[in-house]
């Protein structure tokens, strides 16, 4: 059971993020995201919530369910920035 209400919170908390631009859409013209932008950023954040439930399920130690989910952590950032601002001047980034 704890595992269904964690894979809820997971998906409500991916909700809740796409939520915070779309809103912001409503308001200011600095905010333009089109469809594929929620797309990949759904992607992004469901994937990485997703990932951090399998480490939670299968890894028991403490110091390595940090250390991993550190990493993807870092990983989500660094490619929501690439894709931001194109800090490492990819083709597909946003610079």
């Amino acid at each position: 059971m704890l595992q269904h209400k964690r894979l809820t919170i997971i998906v409500s908390i991916a909700v809740f993020l796409l939520l915070i631009p779309l809103i912001s859409m409503q308001f200011t013209n600095e905010v333009n995201w089109t469809l594929s932008d929620f797309v990949v950023a759904g992607i992004l954040v469901l994937g990485t919530g997703l990932m951090y439930e399998l480490v939670l399920r299968n890894i028991n130690q403490l110091k390595y369910r940090i250390a991993i989910c550190g990493a993807l952590q870092f990983a989500l950032i660094m490619i929501w920035v690439e894709l931001a601002v194109g800090i490492f001047g990819i083709p597909f980034g946003g610079n």
